[in-house]
């Protein structure tokens, strides 16, 4: 598993949110956006750069606007030199608000972007970092498969050969929704959250021994489908041992770690006879009764217990 860093470039950034470009120097499409976060310069503005990021993005709202205004030709223009002689990436100025000159000169100078839109700037912000999240989060990939089950992410691991991709082809028949096959691209997208999606060049497609390859979205329609899916449970195939202790009651909760994240998981052994699809239905199923609440196994045991009292009490 390698741990891949990823970048933005500007002009998707400006392609994605429809951005109006007021200034752009030469190749500004190009620039590369490498932080998840952006900056509303509002102490930047007053002269004070202690701990400033200047790979960020810079968003002018109407407050910044309004205490920039209150300044003459000469202070707006020593304020804007040293915003951008820091080397930002760009500054976005929201709600359509008119570009003060001085900024522009500034941006000029120091080959800085500059756009606009004319959205609330909260909302820029928040769908910014949101958007840049996701397009920068720390992400691995993963030999496995991907499906969609009542809603739940199952991933599914296990050794080349053992099972995964005929497994899901029954699911896909059963009802439920491929994101991925071989290939999981999966990324963090938040302290909480991993987020799996197949590679673009392998998308939809899945491979079969004796058949070969599939398109699932042509076969068995958009239904079948789904692009990307939060990774709730993660399931591991392997080759029944015999001999080896399985867990037959589902009392201890098994974790595997995955960028640091520790999603629940389970090993399901595999052999002639066994259904797979529908194992993978009820784990699924399970998990989603435990993240409400309710799990079979310590019900099961309370009443062994309960009975073992009234026993020893008679």
């Amino acid at each position: 598993m390698q741990l891949k860093e990823f970048s933005v470039t500007l002009g998707q950034l400006i392609t994605e949110f429809q951005f109006e470009l007021i200034y752009g120097p030469e190749g500004f499409e190009k620039i590369e956006i490498t932080t998840d976060d952006v900056n509303r310069p509002g102490l930047q503005l007053a002269g004070f750069f202690d701990y400033f990021e200047p790979q960020r993005l810079q968003i002018m709202g109407k407050a910044e606007n309004a205490y920039v205004e209150q300044f003459d030709e000469e202070k707006r223009t020593d304020i804007f030199e040293k915003l951008c002689a820091t080397g930002i990436p760009a500054v976005i100025v929201t709600r359509n608000i008119e570009v003060f000159p001085e900024l522009i000169e500034a941006a000029k100078k120091y080959d800085v972007a500059v756009l606009r839109t004319n959205e609330f700037t909260s909302s820029v912000t928040s769908a910014l970092v949101a958007s840049l999240k996701v397009s920068l989060a720390p992400r691995i990939t993963l030999h496995g498969v991907l499906v969609e089950l009542y809603g739940e992410g199952i991933l599914i691991l296990g050794d080349s050969g053992v099972g995964k991709s005929e497994t899901a082809i029954e699911l896909v028949k059963r009802g439920h929704r491929l994101i991925a096959d071989d290939a999981v691209e999966i990324k963090r997208v938040s302290d909480r959250t991993l987020v799996g999606c197949a590679p673009e060049i392998i998308r939809h497609f899945i491979e079969l021994r004796g058949i070969g390859i599939v398109d699932v979205r042509r076969i068995f329609g958009m239904g079948a489908i789904k692009e990307t899916e939060r990774v709730d449970m993660i399931i591991n195939l392997e080759q029944w041992v015999e001999g080896k202790m399985y867990d037959r009651l589902g009392m201890d909760n098994q974790y595997t770690d995955i960028l640091g994240l520790r999603i629940p998981s389970l090993t399901i052994p595999v052999r002639p006879g066994r259904n797979l699809a529908v194992i993978i239905e009820v784990a699924a199923m399970n998990h989603r009764h435990k993240s409400m609440g309710y799990n079979a196994a310590k019900e099961l045991n309370e009443r062994m217990m309960k009975s073992m009292g009234i026993q020893n009490n008679t």
